[in-house]
């Protein structure tokens, strides 16, 4: 693997420098039913790879929900700061994946933690996680926001507020945002913009209401797409493809 010495300007029609991409541990179990499935993280891994190549700075932040999910834990007794936590291992163990894969690929890329595991990955350091991206590595947080009762959508927002990113982009299993669920209603309409009360107000559910609000007050734009569409992350960055755009104002 080629050790990366710093990033280029972004290619011409690619509207942001800056990104941070959310990506549920959802989508990184592919058919299964649980745990991790190989051909999808590569997939997804393939799609960071080639926004690189754009000349955009990516960092990342992969939910645990494929391995274990804090509020199930809760529900079936166990203490809900407890299960977090659990949570927040499994979020570890899918970063740890997905650098793995991005390495293979030839991309170079910095695993940082919220709860400090020197062993195994960096601690969560702000200034040397703009460092990485500044010299073009791949930064993906871990742990959240090392704090129980916060999700990995509001570790997301945060960490795109202290990175300074141009954008928080959603990968989700549909195109954006719609009406309700496109799967079970076929009547579903498909949003192209939104405010940050629209997805408030209705009750979209798109992320929860600390990351809605983290990433109003930041200016940072929200963009939903479908991970599971080859080429839609670079699609997007290039203001392409069926995506949904949440910001401040409708233009």
């Amino acid at each position: 693997m080629v050790e990366a010495t710093g990033t280029t300007a972004p290619a011409e029609g690619v509207r942001y420098k800056r990104v941070l991409l959310k990506v549920s541990g959802e989508a990184l179990m592919g058919q299964r039913d649980y745990g991790l499935d190989p051909e999808m993280v590569n997939r997804i891994a393939s799609e960071v790879k080639a926004v690189i190549a754009l000349g955009v700075q990516v960092c990342l932040v992969i939910g645990g929900g494929n391995i274990f999910r804090g509020v199930k834990g809760a529900a079936s007794g166990m203490e809900r700061a407890s299960a977090d936590y659990i949570g927040m291992l499994a979020t570890v163990m899918n970063a740890l994946s997905m650098q793995s894969a991005l390495e293979r690929m030839g991309v170079s890329t910095r695993v940082q933690s919220a709860i400090p595991m020197s062993t195994v990955c960096e601690p969560y350091i702000r200034r040397r996680a703009v460092r990485h991206m500044e010299k073009g590595r791949v930064v993906i947080f871990a742990a959240g926001t090392g704090n129980p009762f916060f999700t990995t959508d509001t570790a997301a927002a945060l960490r795109a507020s202290e990175m300074g990113c141009d954008g928080l982009l959603k990968g989700t299993q549909v195109d954006g945002v719609y009406t309700a669920d496109p799967k079970k209603d076929p009547t579903a309409q498909h949003y192209e913009r939104l405010t940050y009360m629209d997805v408030l107000t209705k009750e979209l559910q798109v992320m929860d209401a600390s990351a809605i609000a983290l990433s109003r007050e930041n200016h940072i734009p929200i963009l939903v797409f479908s991970i599971h569409t080859p080429g839609a992350f670079a699609e997007v960055m290039q203001g392409r493809g069926k995506h949904t755009i949440i910001t401040e104002e409708r233009e």
